[in-house]
């Protein structure tokens, strides 16, 4: 059966110090959790109820065998993640200071196997039939996936509804001249574009959320999403534009409240609601996951989200 939602990109495995306030040095033990931002936006969706895939590679190892069995614990397929002979399942150590956004030590050497990605390990047929694909800044971030992306995109045909999670992680990059050629040519085969200021800046080249969400509807994308953290989420169509507020929250942990919008995001876009009722939506899934500790684990149900929405309250 066709999934619903197939993301395409990174994967990994989280460990979260179970010491907080602590430099990484002095943690004495970890806590182990799913992670990478494709796959987190696909638990996400699963978690909202609907069908989803990762395409995605890891290492023959442990870890790799840790990331199908966790990926079909969350309801998650995964007859699309395969193996990179000779490459490490990536592991990613968090530090939890600043809790808003936490520095990450990703282990991704001397290739991570999401971006190790070749045209014979895409279902294409998925590809052109999945109702909405996922793909992301970092997934073109090395050759073979940068190519790789570039082709499914080709053959998906900007098809609604195909996403372009801008998701710059300046680690895996060069420079940022790089990273704006290359993000910035997928623009061209996407419906929806969805990043933070960071990121469309990187993307298109300003940070002023009104001004990048013009320039991404310029380049053709039907729904730009721009996220200003404690200032909420812009959205623009060729309809108008709307300022959503967040939902105030006292985070634990600021990472995976993106990757809980974007499935949220991915969810609304599915059920063919507006983008404010998707924004609200997606901000209080975001809200909930940046409270919790950890990514995967953290992503919550509908029952949650519409409590949040209902009483302003988490559960």
């Amino acid at each position: 059966m066709i999934p619903e939602v197939l993301t395409v990109g990174r994967v990994g495995v989280d460990l979260y110090p179970e010491q907080s306030g602590v430099p990484l040095a002095e943690v004495r033990t970890f806590a182990r959790s799913l992670g990478g931002s494709a796959t987190n936006v696909a638990v996400a969706a699963a978690r909202l109820g609907r069908r989803s895939a990762v395409l995605t590679k890891v290492g023959a190892d442990g870890f790799g065998a840790y990331v199908r069995s966790a990926l079909s614990r969350f309801g998650v397929s995964p007859d699309f993640v395969g193996t990179a002979p000779g490459l490490r399942t990536p592991v990613v150590f968090c530090a939890l200071d600043p809790p808003e956004d936490p520095p990450l030590l990703f282990y991704r050497e001397p290739l991570a196997p999401d971006l190790a990605l070749e045209a014979d390990d895409v279902p294409w047929a998925e590809v052109e039939a999945v109702p909405l694909l996922w793909v992301t800044g970092t997934g073109v971030a090395a050759e073979p996936a940068r190519t790789t992306q570039r082709l499914l995109l080709e053959r998906r045909g900007r098809r609604a509804h195909t996403v372009l999670d801008l998701d710059y992680r300046p680690a895996f990059w060069a420079g940022v001249g790089e990273a704006r050629r290359e993000i910035g040519r997928l623009l061209d085969h996407v419906t929806v574009a969805v990043g933070n200021r960071t990121e469309v800046e990187v993307a298109v080249g300003t940070a002023d959320p009104a001004a990048a969400a013009d320039r991404l509807l310029a380049r053709g994308v039907g729904l730009a999403v721009v996220k200003m953290g404690g200032e909420g989420v812009l959205l623009a169509t060729g309809r108008g534009s709307w300022t959503v507020p967040a939902c105030p929250v006292e985070v634990v942990c600021g990472l995976g409240a993106g990757d809980a919008f974007g499935g949220a995001l991915a969810h609304g876009l599915l059920a063919g609601w507006e983008p404010v009722r998707i924004a609200r939506y997606a901000n209080a899934a975001g809200a909930l996951v940046a409270g919790r500790l950890a990514c995967a684990d953290a992503m919550p149900g509908a029952d949650e989200i519409e409590a949040l929405l209902w009483t302003g309250r988490a559960t």
